[in-house]
Formats: structure tokens, sequence, C-alpha cells
């Protein structure tokens, strides 16, 4: 064999196959009545997520639950070879409108994130977590052939909290931060004296490592006023995005995205697959169930809340069955979603007419 026929078996090789053309399980008979509703704090929107992000709200929240390369839907590949290229132009578009607010929870595979998430720090995201989902024994119902797969049975799902990196001069705000206050000509001791404390300035603001902290608000303040006062007056004025005036208080905390963590909760959320009212499921298809990875919405719920506030935007744009967008409403928080799968389309907006899940 030849050096270009080893190059096309290898090219071939890395070709993952796709469910394209293969079906699903479930297959409305029916059309979509609409192909966008909305009641004014919910969006909906039946077709690729691509074709409106611009047209979307800036998010603090993004709710990631597209292919896992595990044949899950038509268009998801058969392994985790093709699943960074899949996700490419969404997280492009993503880091487009993402500001220093916006927070990223990826659920997916093991492999799916691993192999993903060169592609999301290339892009400007930051790594915070990775959050396991614990289903339990009754995920595999006892009837895994162990001797046959040569591993234990998978029971998880991993749901990954990236940040969206604020960057000013093109520096991360850690390094932007010393940067500005070397202009000052000040000692670094000096930050201590500026913020009213014995060593946090210097061992934690200031700091270049992985013990650095966001300033809070207030403390970023007085770093400015103090900077400002004594520093060099040819360098004035310091802490300013614009080179006019230093950043407010207001503007600093938007630097950094909204977290607030439920007491007792750890990043192991041991919860049982979905099974019940919540399940959705298709009478006219014997019962089946329509998702074969739906969501609970108490999950959805808890990182929403987790890394936003009421009235803030969240995207969903692989919908499936609209889990998140319907946390988001449930949470009073507004939404924009899309999915490309009519059937999945009619039976995810159906559920936002189940008055009994409020």
């Amino acid at each position: 064999m030849n050096m270009t026929e080893d190059m096309q078996v290898e090219q071939h090789r890395n070709v993952p196959t796709s469910t394209v053309g293969r079906g699903k399980a479930v297959t409305l008979p029916t059309a979509p009545v609409v192909d966008h509703w909305t009641d004014g704090g919910v969006s909906l929107h039946l077709g690729n997520s691509l074709d409106h992000y611009e047209s979307w709200a800036t998010p603090q929240v993004i709710v990631s639950d597209g292919a896992y390369g595990i044949l899950g839907f038509e268009g998801d590949t058969s392994d985790h070879l093709g699943v960074a290229q899949w996700y490419e132009p969404h997280i492009k578009a993503w880091s487009e409108r993402a500001t220093g607010d916006t927070t990223l929870w990826f659920w997916n595979s093991e492999i799916g994130w691993a192999v993903t998430h060169p592609v999301l720090e290339r892009h400007g995201w930051r790594y915070v977590n990775a959050n396991i989902w614990n289903k339990g024994k009754a995920h595999i119902a006892g009837n895994v052939n162990t001797a046959k797969i040569r591993r234990f049975p998978v029971v998880t799902e991993i749901c990954v909290q990236y940040v969206f990196e604020s960057r000013i001069d093109n520096l991360t705000l850690q390094r932007w931060l010393l940067r500005e206050w070397k202009r000052t000509g000040l000692t670094l001791r000096s930050a201590n004296e500026a913020c009213g404390v014995k060593d946090v300035a210097v061992r934690k603001y200031l700091d270049q490592g992985h013990l650095w902290y966001f300033p809070p608000p207030e403390m970023f303040v007085k770093l400015a006023q103090f900077a400002n006062e004594y520093g060099k007056p040819e360098g004035r004025p310091y802490f300013s995005r614009d080179g006019v005036r230093s950043m407010t208080l207001e503007e600093w905390a938007s630097m950094r995205s909204v977290f607030q963590c439920p007491m007792g909760v750890t990043n192991v959320w041991e919860r049982n697959p979905l099974s019940g009212s919540e399940r959705v499921k298709v009478p006219e298809i014997s019962g089946k169930a329509a998702h074969l990875n739906q969501k609970p919405l108490d999950l959805m719920r808890m990182i929403i809340e987790a890394s936003s506030k009421p009235g803030h935007v969240v995207w969903e744009p692989f919908g499936g069955l609209f889990s998140a967008s319907l946390a988001a409403m449930q949470t009073r928080r507004r939404a924009y979603a899309c999915e490309l799968d009519s059937t999945y389309f009619q039976l995810g907006l159906s559920r936002f007419k189940q008055i009994d899940l409020f």
C-alpha cells in the first residue's frame, strides 16, 4: 500500500458514520402547524440554531445538549471522532455573542466532552468544573453483559461548566489587573493599603498563579480610586477600558458570571433516569418514550438558577424536548431555543401547554 492509499484509509477511518437516513424510534405522522412559537418570554424555533443566534438576546446561560457521538438522533455521529467538528461552528457563534457574565453548561459523554474541550478553550471558554449525573443502577436494568462489553457499565453523563473568558486589551482580567497596577509606579504592597487589607490584594487580586481571586466590585473601585489619586499622573486614567475614565463598580461586576450554589449540593448529582409523568411519551406509538435522553427538569432548573438571575437570558441551541427552556420559564428567565427535528419540536412545544408542570 502506497502513501496515498494509506492517507485515504486513514481519512476514511476518521470520518464517522451518521444516523441521517436511518430513521428514529419515534416519528410523528403530522407536520408542525408553526415553525416558531413565543409567549414573549420563551421563543422556540423549528430549524438550525446557526440561523438564529444573531437575532437572539445576549445570553447569560447557554445549555448545550447536542451531539454525543452515540447515534442518538439524526445528524449525530456514531463515535467521538466527529463531535468536535460538529460543535465548532456553534461554539464560534456562542463566543461571538457571549460576554463576561455568560456561563456554558456542556452536556455530553466523557469522551465527547474530552475531544471538544480544546475547541471550547480555543474560542475563549474557560473550564470551571465537571459535574457528573449519576443515574444509578436502574439505568442499566441489570441486563448488561459485562463479559461482552469488557468494561464497567456506564450510568453517568457529564455536564461541564464553562465561563466566557473576559479580556481587556487582549489580556485576561488576571493579567490586566497586574499590568494596570504596575503602570501606576506604586509598589505592589500599596494595593493592600488601597483596599484596607493586610495582604489580600497582593496575595489574591494581583496574584498571577492559581491563587488569583476576582476582586469584589467594591475592592476594584478602591484599587482604581487609589491608583488614580496616587499613581503617575501621566498614566491616568487607570483601570479604564476606553482610556477616558475608570470602570465603574457595575461595569466591573458585569465582567464575571453569576454563580450561587445551594448549600449541600456537590458536583455529583444522584438522580434516577426520568420516569412517570415528566417523561414525554407518545400514546399514538405504543406509549414509547419520545426521547432517549430526556433531561430532568430539576437538574435543568438547578444549573440555570445557579448561573443566572430572574430576567436573564437562556439559550438552548439543541432543543430536543426543550427541557432547558421549560426550566427557564419556570424560574422566570427568558429563553431562546431551536430544534431541527419536526417530531421533537412538536412534542417539546406541547410541554408548554401542560400547565400542571408549572
